[in-house]
């Protein structure tokens, strides 16, 4: 069984889309077979993450370790399955996911209140009109 030794991003590159996880040698390093294997950047070396799904992109990527002359490659899939991997590589990741939401929530919250705001100014007008001091001394209280 294989599990993550360490995990640190070489650096990480922010897109409005998606997050990339740049790895390089000895900043990532799997235990396998009781063996310590070293990431090497021989094939693929970043991990694709969308910012707004919080998903690997790049499934299909191909991953070398190496351990003396001995070169194991796994795919992102193979990676995927270990949850050490899925763990640390969230706690990275985190601080650059896009909240679903957030803003769009709170520009519909602005948008709604003045909505509200404009209806109950409409119902005063409407109680003047009629001369209904009850309801329109009501409808002062909320604004």
């Amino acid at each position: 069984m294989a599990t993550v030794k360490m995990l640190r991003p070489y650096y990480i590159k922010v897109f409005d889309r998606h997050v990339l996880v740049i790895l390089e040698y000895q900043y990532f390093a799997m235990v396998m077979d009781n063996h310590v294997y070293q990431f090497i950047p021989t094939e693929s070396r970043e991990i694709r993450i969308n910012r707004k799904t919080q998903k690997i992109e790049n499934v299909g990527a191909r991953f070398a370790f190496q351990k003396g002359n001995d070169i194991i490659y796994m795919n992102m899939s193979e990676l995927m399955a270990i949850p050490d991997f899925l763990v640390q590589l969230r706690e990275i990741v985190k601080p650059y996911y896009i909240e679903e939401g957030s803003q769009e929530n709170d520009q519909n919250s602005v948008i709604i209140d003045e909505l509200e705001r404009m209806n109950v100014k409409r119902l005063i007008d409407k109680a003047l009109d009629n001369r209904d001091k009850k309801t329109f001394e009501q409808l002062l209280k909320l604004l």
